[in-house]
């Protein structure tokens, strides 16, 4: 069974990108970079949406030499369209017509790769709401951008737990943290108001 990762950047009111903001909030953090560089991306196949795939096929045909496009170009990758025609310009790059609920479903029971994803709100959501998703990870960094932010991420996702099973604060205030989904009915039964049968109301005598 091969297993698919959700991976987010966000700003703390949880928006993919911020009008007129430079990439990645404008944030340099050589540590944040050197862990980026560091993960080990080979074995997996990257999913994404039209969006999504043109926006980073046309960065990687503008920046040829930067290393991180470059690590991109040669991973295998998996774009769910119905606009996008092939043949397609990104290396490694295939066209998949079907619904991705499906097809990454397919993958999970007898496919040869972990999969993960890279941006592509509506692809994710998907994956999620059908319980396909086994890690979901987010990189928070330190902005609220109520005025300017785009994307919000979290809208029309189902009710969620998370456990959390890795995290790590960068230099510049990032947070890396990582999660494993389950997907709930409704709220937990016993909210935090509740309380134990035995513990008596404050001011009553025992």
């Amino acid at each position: 069974m091969q297993s698919v990762m959700v991976d987010f950047i966000i700003s703390l009111d949880g928006y993919a990108s911020a009008d007129g903001w430079p990439g990645l909030w404008g944030v340099e953090s050589p540590e944040y970079l050197e862990w980026l560089g560091s993960q080990d991306t080979g074995d997996h196949t990257v999913l994404m949406g039209a969006k999504t795939y043109r926006l980073m096929s046309g960065f990687a045909e503008q920046m040829p030499d930067d290393p991180g496009f470059e690590q991109m170009g040669a991973m295998p990758k998996v774009v769910f369209s119905s606009t996008l025609d092939e043949p397609l310009s990104w290396a490694n790059t295939v066209l998949v017509r079907d619904d991705p609920v499906e097809w990454v479903r397919s993958q999970k029971e007898g496919g040869h790769r972990p999969m993960r994803t890279i941006g592509s709100l509506s692809v994710c959501r998907a994956l999620l709401s059908a319980g396909l998703v086994d890690r979901f990870r987010v990189v928070l960094f330190p902005f609220i951008t109520g005025a300017t932010g785009q994307e919000r991420i979290f809208d029309g996702y189902p009710d969620v737990a998370l456990e959390l099973v890795e995290s790590r604060t960068f230099d510049k205030g990032m947070q890396l943290l990582e999660y494993v989904p389950t997907l709930l009915d409704g709220p937990p039964a016993g909210g935090l108001g509740s309380r134990p049968e035995s513990q008596p109301d404050a001011g009553q005598s025992s």
